[in-house]
């Protein structure tokens, strides 16, 4: 029963996996106000048009946008919008140069992930013995870098986060949803919690009940 629950976990959490990966984890838009872009470009322009420093340009430009009624522009417009998943997030570090950060994401929220599930999954196999041992100690030298997927997904939330604010000073207000990939990856991670302890207690009665029989 533990071996067919462990196998359905794995490979319920290898499926949870290739959506968590390839689906969007996170939506960035920023919008500006309309009145502050009237206000800044009437900062700018008045800044280009004063010749000495005390000059009225700026109470000129004001007079002139309230009788066009431009003083009383409401709402925002959106500037740009970002959604990537995690893919994307290294192929656009990659793009940047990035390279190393690039395969270092890969290989942590990737390559390490399918590799572990792929060795529990064959581990459950009927193998010889001593394959099987070989299989158990890789999995547990890869099983020290487990939680090192979640926090591959963190740094690829602030690095989105930090782009898309980056340049735009105080004007821009950002906004930030999780997508369907967000949610496909935290569920990998609960279940590949799950399946890993389930297969680290399938493995270990075993050698327990042959011990207690000696």
């Amino acid at each position: 029963m533990k071996l067919t629950l462990s196998i359905l976990l794995i490979t319920l959490s290898l499926a949870l996996l290739i959506p968590g990966v390839t689906q969007p984890i996170l939506t960035i838009n920023g919008t500006i106000e309309k009145a502050a872009i009237v206000d800044q470009g009437l900062e700018m322009l008045a800044t280009n048009l004063s010749a000495p420093p005390n000059s009225n340009a700026r109470n000129m430009l004001d007079m002139a946008v309230s009788m066009f009624g431009l003083d009383q522009i409401e709402g925002e417009v959106e500037v740009f919008r970002k959604t990537r998943s995690i893919l994307d997030t290294v192929n656009e570090l990659y793009q940047s140069n990035n390279i190393l950060v690039a395969v270092l994401v890969g290989l942590f929220s990737i390559v390490i992930p399918i590799l572990k599930l792929t060795l529990m999954l064959i581990a459950c196999l009927p193998i010889a013995n001593k394959m099987k041992q070989i299989i158990n100690r890789i999995i547990s030298f890869v099983g020290k870098w487990s939680m090192a997927d979640v926090f591959v997904v963190a740094l690829i939330i602030v690095y989105m986060a930090g782009n898309a604010s980056a340049g735009m000073g105080e004007l821009l207000q950002t906004y930030a949803h999780f997508e369907a990939g967000f949610y496909y990856f935290l569920a990998y991670c609960l279940f590949s919690i799950a399946s890993h302890a389930l297969f680290h207690m399938q493995q270990t009665t075993p050698s327990h009940q042959q011990m207690q029989s000696n």
